[in-house]
């Protein structure tokens, strides 16, 4: 039964994320259209030849500024996977100091709270890049499981996150 509680927990997330999702008005999109899908840390993507830059080979993703967020959710989920994979993975200033040093806008990031109004860590953080009428968004922590990135069509408000979300003023 030990393993019941971490099952639930990863249900919750995951049930967590499709209703933010969902409560956001938005509808995914994935390579082709259809719903969104996990995201794979693989630089497998769908940058297509013209727009996507000649990378060496041992390089891995790369930033495509005149792609769609498509074409840039590799790098955003290799991002998400090395800062899960580091000490500061329950930070969500690590995902967006990650994520701007990768070349994605900070201006158009939206982070949650890391930390609950009673001081507790929190169960997620979502965090996002606003890219033209898509966002990249990403979701970890203890009841996600593995990270999470997806790609979403914004809110009519042109936003990536519903709710309260914590001020990037660093």
């Amino acid at each position: 039964m030990a393993g019941a509680p971490r099952r639930a927990a990863g249900v919750f997330a995951a049930g967590l994320l499709a209703t933010a999702i969902g409560l956001t008005g938005c509808t995914g999109t994935a390579p082709g259209g259809g719903t969104p899908t996990p995201a794979q840390s693989s630089t497998g993507g769908g940058a297509s030849a013209s727009a996507s830059p000649v990378p060496s080979e041992d390089a891995g993703p790369l930033l495509v500024p005149d792609g769609s967020a498509i074409d840039n959710l590799p790098l955003f989920a290799s991002v998400t996977d090395t800062v899960w994979a580091s000490g500061d993975r329950a930070a969500g200033r690590a995902y967006v100091d990650a994520l701007a040093a990768a070349g994605f806008d900070k201006a158009a990031m939206q982070v949650t709270q890391d930390v609950s109004t009673v001081g507790n860590a929190a169960e997620s953080i979502q965090f996002s890049v606003l890219w033209g009428d898509d966002c990249l968004v990403g979701q970890v922590g203890p009841a996600t499981g593995d990270p999470v990135a997806v790609v979403v069509t914004a809110t009519l408000e042109g936003t990536c996150l519903v709710g309260e979300t914590r001020p990037i003023d660093w």
